[in-house]
């Protein structure tokens, strides 16, 4: 059974609240948008709260705007200095760990969160399970299917980025690197490599490895395009995260082309939390 707040839900204004109480005359209301109008009819409004940061999380909003039955806001990290646009209210930044997070469902009356982050950041899930577990807000997990090696893959599977930074081995090689910036500080430890690093944002100069080439771009990318990146720079081997989805795909499939090998760099631990790869079944989560 979804949590109920001890009291009304906001609807998103002082008007929405009068109507609940009973208190405007629905003349008055005529300027008020539908959506609001089919939230105060139910009792109660579900509110979510959804984890973002991906292409999911971004879908899911949309679906979330067009029904009249949910409010919802979208939570951002912040790692990006222009984040693309959702249909939401966006906050940015964190919460203040666990208890901030905690304090936010209860005072603003949460009554689902998703967790739609990218699959490689551990820690707001985890304190995400934490928080919804203290406050009694039911959780879904919304992610994207990891990806599995295909016939013609040269995969090596590791389980973090010091185990593929040992991978690369001792000889020097010429590395993509198409991890992003967070992280690219473990790959200092096997300074003998030559590494392609792509990134969203500037890295910090300091985490750079010494011999790294740093480039800018943001998938969807095209196969022939990863092809000729990966011919013009020489690369040997290639060092993912496995993130899944089609948008980055496309690295992978050059590496198969060319015959290179691919470290792999495994997700971390979900936890216990309810998970889905579709979009309807978030939406029912969050319609139950």
């Amino acid at each position: 059974m979804p949590w109920i707040p001890d009291r009304a839900p906001r609807v998103g204004n002082d008007m929405g609240e009068a109507i609940m109480k009973g208190s405007v005359e629905v003349g008055v209301t005529d300027s008020l948008s539908s959506s609001l109008l089919s939230c105060a009819a139910l009792a109660p409004c579900r509110r979510a709260l959804v984890l973002g940061g991906s292409t999911e999380a971004r879908m899911l909003t949309a679906c979330i705007a067009a029904d009249p039955r949910l409010e919802g806001v979208i939570s951002l990290a912040g790692r990006t200095s222009a984040p693309q646009a959702y249909d939401l209210p966006t906050r940015v930044g964190g919460f203040g760990g666990i208890e901030g997070l905690t304090r936010y469902l209860l005072d603003e009356r949460i009554t689902h969160v998703v967790d739609a982050t990218h699959p490689f950041a551990a820690r707001i899930s985890a304190n995400a399970r934490a928080a919804c577990a203290a406050a009694g807000v039911p959780l879904l997990v919304l992610t994207r299917p990891p990806w599995a090696p295909a016939q013609g893959d040269r995969w090596m599977e590791v389980a973090d980025n010091a185990a593929a930074a040992r991978a690369l081995g001792v000889a020097p090689r010429r590395v993509f690197l198409a991890i992003g910036r967070q992280g690219v500080s473990d790959f200092r430890v096997a300074p003998q490599h030559d590494y392609l690093l792509r990134v969203i944002e500037p890295p910090n100069v300091d985490d750079l490895p010494p011999s790294c080439e740093v480039i800018f771009g943001r998938g969807p990318f095209a196969l022939e395009d990863e092809v000729a990146l990966i011919r013009d720079r020489r690369i040997e081997i290639v060092v993912t995260k496995n993130s899944g989805g089609a948008l980055a795909y496309a690295k992978i499939e050059a590496a198969r082309t060319l015959g290179l090998s691919v470290v792999m760099i495994a997700r971390p631990a979900s936890g216990d939390a309810a998970t889905t790869h579709d979009i309807d079944a978030a939406m029912a989560f969050l319609a139950s």
